[in-house]
């Protein structure tokens, strides 16, 4: 049996080897530090350059759009990345966004609270779709059952596929998104649940083994359709705004809480029930994977935040046991679980994509391919 691998430590960032394929140089520095210095930094540009191609990007935007009544989409959760997109296609760029959120049943009250300060403060329009539920729900379930560490999937299937089927719609061209280097230039290991895409047959197949309602209104675009299809037969584009401006996260918060009552959250991806359970507990307890050290490792690569004080944090939960346990019981109640059903399939068997139907190898070739051509600066795998 093969020997497990010793437990080792970025020497500057928390990435540790619970990313079972992380490589180390001999200063002990990972290949995500490497990564940052050699393949990010040097052609990532906040300052003068940056703002120049914002703008240039913006005079196009509003061209294409001129005769229509928005000419771009952002999708808005009310979390840190979207709102400041949203601030900044609206008072930097002088856009004419339509703000869309995807009501996928998990949202927080802060969130929904920040999502009406937003529109109401930059006199922008709302759509709001709302999944089905009993759909939305079966599909959760069956990934409970699945035993994989992905259990935010079903959540971000409907996010991005609801937002770009109603952008292909109603021919919007453009799709704005708050991804960018200053808080994610370290993305989490697919291992740790963040599977690279929508993999409409992973979907299905663990779908059809653990569903029991179909899935008749549930949106799902796959990766192929809108990296192939969208972009180039229907000539989408999706930009990022935030990696051409400077973004620190604490002072976009006070900004944004200035401005508009906006409120923060304790962590990245608080604004959703569901992820905030998923990431805080499922996760961390049931597998051992901590997507804190990412999104921490993302802060201390790009200075704002001391390694230090992202190892001390990393050492503790974000949210207090009891708190834990009634969100558990929560969670389980709201998916028709018994707590002791879902406590059942937490002790049960891990399990991978690799146990389902999928086209990884085929999503890899793809991501490989935009890495060599410099349309992906991040560690992808």
């Amino acid at each position: 049996m093969e020997s497990k691998r010793p437990y080792q430590i970025c020497t500057k960032t928390i990435m540790d080897t619970t990313d079972p394929n992380i490589v180390f140089n001999e200063k002990g520095e990972s290949d995500y530090y490497v990564n940052f210095v050699n393949g990010i930094l040097p052609s990532w540009n906040t300052g003068e350059e940056g703002h120049k191609l914002l703008m240039q990007t913006a005079e196009k935007i509003k061209a294409d759009g001129k005769n229509r009544d928005f000419d771009c989409i952002i999708g808005l959760s009310g979390g840190l990345d979207s709102s400041y997109v949203a601030y900044v296609a609206k008072e930097i760029m002088g856009l004419r966004p339509l703000l869309f959120h995807v009501d996928a049943g998990w949202n927080t009250d802060k969130a929904v609270g920040n999502i009406e300060k937003l529109v109401n403060g930059l006199n922008l329009d709302l759509y709001t779709e709302v999944i089905n539920w009993e759909e939305m729900k079966d599909l959760q379930r069956a990934f409970f059952k699945s035993q994989i560490p992905d259990q935010d999937m079903p959540q971000d299937i409907a996010f991005f596929s609801g937002l770009y089927k109603f952008a292909k719609k109603h021919k919007i061209k453009y799709v704005l998104t708050g991804g960018n280097f200053s808080t994610e230039c370290c993305r989490e290991p697919e291992e740790w649940g963040a599977y690279p895409g929508i993999d409409k047959k992973l979907i299905l197949d663990i779908h059809n083994k653990f569903g029991e309602k179909p899935l008749k209104s549930f949106p799902i675009v796959d990766i192929l359709q809108y990296k192939i299809y969208y972009k180039y037969f229907l000539g989408m584009e999706v930009f990022k705004p935030l990696n051409l401006i400077p973004y620190i996260k604490t002072e976009v918060e006070e900004l944004l809480s200035s401005r508009f009552g906006w409120e923060p959250f304790q962590h990245k991806h608080h604004e959703s029930r569901f992820t905030r359970f998923f990431e805080d507990y499922w996760l961390p307890r049931k597998f051992g994977f901590e997507k804190r050290r990412a999104h921490f490792s993302s802060l201390i690569l790009t200075g704002q935040m001391t390694r230090e004080e992202a190892l001390d944090r990393v050492s503790r939960p974000e949210l207090s046991q009891e708190f834990l346990r009634k969100e558990f019981e929560y969670v389980a109640e709201k998916l028709d679980f018994t707590v002791e059903e879902l406590e059942l399939i937490f002790q049960g068997e891990n399990k991978t994509f690799h146990d389902y139907k999928n086209k990884r190898s085929l999503i890899g070739i793809g991501a490989q391919t935009m890495r060599k051509l410099g349309l992906e600066k991040r560690l992808f795998r």
